[in-house]
C-alpha cells in the first residue's frame, strides 16, 4: 500500500519540477533575449544607418548650397569682368605747373627719337563741375612726322590721380596730330583691378585734351565721378568753383 502511495506521489512531484524547471528555463530565455546584445547590435544598426542618412543628408544640403552661392559669385564675378564703364576726364594744362619740360636728349634742333617729355596737369570732371586730381607722366619721343602739322609721335606712360579713389595707369601711343587709344593697365583704390583702354582726344595741345575711359573689371564707380561729359571744344573751361578747389566743387582729398 505504501508502495503505491509512493509511486503515485513521485510523478506529481516530478511533473511540479519539470513544470518549474521549463518556466525557469523560459524566463531565462526571455530575459537571455532581452538582454541579447545581438538586439542592441540591431538598434545600433539602426540608429547608424539613420545617422549616416542625416550625414549625407546635411553634406547634400551644404554641397548644393555652396554650389549655389558659387554659381551666383561666378556670375557677379563674370558681369563685373565684362562689364564696361565709361568714364570722362578733361586734362588742362593752366600753365602753373612747370609743365611740360622738354628734354632734348638727341641734342638736335629738330625734335628726335629719345627725346623726353614729363609733365604734370589738373584733372576736372567730364561736366568741367569738379576738380578730380593731375596726371603725371612721361612721353619718349617716337618719330617726328613733318607732313602731319610738323606732328610727333610719343609713347606714353601717364597715371590720373583721383584722390582718395585712387588712381588708374595708362600706357600707349600719344599723337600730336590725331586722336588715339591707350591700354589701360592697372589702379588702385576703387580701379584695384581695372583694365581695359582709353581714347585720348586732343582738343588744343598741349593744352586741352579730352578723355573717355573704357573700364573693366571693377565695380560700379562712384556716383561723383560718374557725368554727362561737356562736348569736347577749344572753348571749354572748368568751372569757377572747380578752378577755386571749393569744397563742393572737388572730390575728397583731392591729388593735387
Amino acid at each position: 500500500m505504501a508502495t503505491t502511495i509512493t509511486n503515485s506521489i513521485t510523478p506529481v512531484s516530478s511533473k511540479l519540477s519539470n513544470q518549474r524547471l521549463f518556466s525557469s528555463s523560459q524566463s531565462f530565455n526571455n530575459n537571455l533575449s532581452l538582454n541579447s546584445p545581438h538586439q542592441f547590435s540591431s538598434k545600433s544598426l539602426q540608429l547608424s544607418v539613420n545617422s549616416k542618412d542625416f550625414s549625407r543628408s546635411l553634406v547634400t544640403k551644404a554641397f548644393l548650397s555652396f554650389f549655389k552661392n558659387f554659381k551666383f559669385c561666378n556670375k557677379q564675378e563674370a558681369s563685373i569682368q565684362t562689364k564696361v564703364q565709361e568714364l570722362y576726364v578733361y586734362e588742362i594744362n593752366e600753365r602753373d605747373r612747370g609743365s611740360p619740360a622738354y628734354l632734348r636728349l638727341s641734342k638736335k634742333e629738330v625734335n628726335t627719337l629719345g627725346d623726353l617729355v614729363p609733365f604734370s596737369n589738373k584733372l576736372y570732371s567730364g561736366d568741367l563741375q569738379k576738380r578730380l586730381g593731375i596726371t603725371a607722366g612721361i612721353c619718349v619721343l617716337i618719330q617726328h612726322v613733318p607732313e602731319k602739322n610738323n606732328g610727333d609721335r610719343y609713347e606714353a606712360i601717364m597715371s590720373f590721380y583721383f584722390g582718395d579713389y585712387g588712381h588708374i595707369s595708362v600706357q600707349g601711343p600719344y599723337l600730336t596730330y590725331e586722336d588715339t587709344y591707350l591700354t589701360v593697365t592697372g589702379g588702385s583704390g576703387v580701379f584695384e583691378g581695372v583694365y581695359g583702354q582709353v581714347k585720348l582726344e586732343q582738343i588744343v595741345f598741349p593744352i586741352k585734351l579730352f578723355y573717355t575711359f573704357y573700364l573693366k573689371g571693377i565695380k560700379d564707380l562712384p556716383t561723383e565721378l560718374v557725368t554727362q561729359p561737356v562736348t569736347p571744344s577749344p572753348s571749354v573751361e572748368p568751372s569757377p568753383a572747380a578752378k577755386a578747389t571749393k569744397p563742393q566743387a572737388t572730390i575728397p582729398n583731392f591729388t593735387n
